[in-house]
């Protein structure tokens, strides 16, 4: 078990150093991403980074857990309908800025089983989880039946939606597109009406 650490940075300067990171991996993809470049551009000696975080990946998953952790886990507008057109709200929130990390870290973390772990723990498995616990609010609230088959490809699917549309047509998912999407191809497989737009 990793010892906790010892800390006397505030939580505002420990977010220049998320942000830092994730500004450099958004400019030169992860192996241009160093100790040294975050030390150099948050002013402070690479020792700092070091004791907080041994090593690049786990200050990538600080990074990524302490700014995006929870973005979807706050989402309950007390309907299934309402909340994944909140997924897509909040999609289009960061969509470019994490399009583009996700794109900088994908390849990387094919090669560092540490990296894919971070990934997986701190971007992918909370949105899908999220978006599952929606989805089971729907069936407690009777909106959607426990046995759909097209239930447990929703998270799935709005997670590659906004991955894949920059790769496929050069655009970001934004809300409108994952608005669409949820209209013409999710909503009809749950079953969900959805009123007419005025």
């Amino acid at each position: 078990m990793t010892p906790p650490r010892r800390s006397k940075i505030t939580p505002e300067r420990e977010m220049e150093f998320y942000d830092a990171a994730l500004d450099l991996l958004r400019e030169g993809g992860y192996d241009a991403l160093t100790m040294e470049g975050v030390a150099a551009r948050t002013r402070c000696g690479k020792s700092t980074l070091y004791r907080q975080w041994r090593t690049k990946p786990q200050l990538v998953a600080a990074a990524l857990r302490g700014t995006r952790c929870g973005q979807l886990a706050d989402v309950d507008t007390g309907t299934l309908v309402g909340d994944l057109l909140a997924v897509a709200r909040s999609a289009t929130a960061g969509s470019g800025r994490d399009t583009a990390l996700m794109h900088a870290l994908g390849h990387a973390a094919l090669q560092n089983p540490e990296l894919k772990r971070a990934l997986r723990e701190t971007l992918i498995e909370p949105e899908i989880a999220a978006i599952n616990a929606m989805m089971a609010r729907g069936v407690a609230r009777g909106e959607l039946a426990a046995d759909n088959p097209a239930a447990e490809f929703v998270a799935a699917q709005l997670v590659a939606m906004t991955r894949a549309r920059p790769m496929l047509e050069g655009r970001y998912a934004d809300e409108a597109y994952l608005t669409r999407f949820l209209e013409a191809a999710i909503f009809p497989a749950l079953g969900l009406r959805v009123a007419a737009h005025p």
